[in-house]
């Protein structure tokens, strides 16, 4: 396990900022309080530490395969209009991330990036029906030569900073890391109508691992 590149920085203040605390009140307040404190912020930095995780994966990179983009629970799959960039029907998977999952999101299959842009928008609860369309979001499309996916990640009520690491004309090859979202949120995916699906509802999935569908 290593940890992710986004969470050095607020590691590094959580450091700072909870050995302060901890000075302060081992030396100006009573020793049960110190004690709370130190409990408090040790658990904190721990959480901060697991959220920020980047487990150690044997990732597969199979042709014809759509692989998850995060790890969750599939908490959508349904035909769908896409208004955004295909502007048809679709068929929409989402998964929901609690903010005890992993947070990096990979690409679902490899193909040239023709898409990306960033909407900035509101903080509804994830599983909200509307979040895909008002909340802080940042699509992506890759294309390849059988097939076009697009690709959301949507912001949640604590989820405040979607980050977006690929650019148009990007090579994207599946299971690489595209993106990162803080504290919570959820992943869209937009296949094409007739794809095969090869998971359920309520399933639990893993970025890279578990396979979404089929083309």
């Amino acid at each position: 396990m290593t940890l992710h590149k986004e969470g050095l920085k607020i590691l590094r203040n959580e450091i700072l900022i909870f050995a302060f605390l901890n000075y302060l009140s081992y030396n100006y307040t009573h020793e049960y309080i110190a004690y709370f404190i130190s409990t408090i912020t040790s658990f904190l930095f721990i959480m901060s530490i697991y959220f920020f995780r980047v487990p150690n994966r044997k990732l597969e990179r199979k042709e014809g395969t759509v692989y998850s983009p995060c790890d969750g629970k599939v908490v959508v799959i349904e035909e769908v209009y896409e208004p955004e960039f295909y502007k048809d029907r679709r068929i929409q998977v989402s998964i929901f991330m609690s903010p005890l999952n992993v947070h990096n999101q990979l690409y679902p299959i490899s193909g040239k990036v023709e898409y990306t842009k960033y909407h900035p928008g509101k903080y509804l609860v994830a599983w909200h029906p509307k979040s895909s369309l008002l909340n802080e979001r940042s699509t992506v499309v890759v294309k390849n030569e059988n097939i076009s996916i697009l690709f959301r990640q949507i912001a949640g009520t604590i989820a405040r900073r979607i980050v977006t690491y690929c650019k148009v004309g990007d090579t994207a090859t599946s299971s690489d890391e595209y993106g990162f979202i803080k504290f919570g949120s959820r992943v869209d995916v937009f296949l094409p109508l007739g794809t095969k699906i090869d998971i359920r509802l309520n399933e639990v999935v893993k970025a890279g691992q578990s396979i979404i569908a089929g083309y």
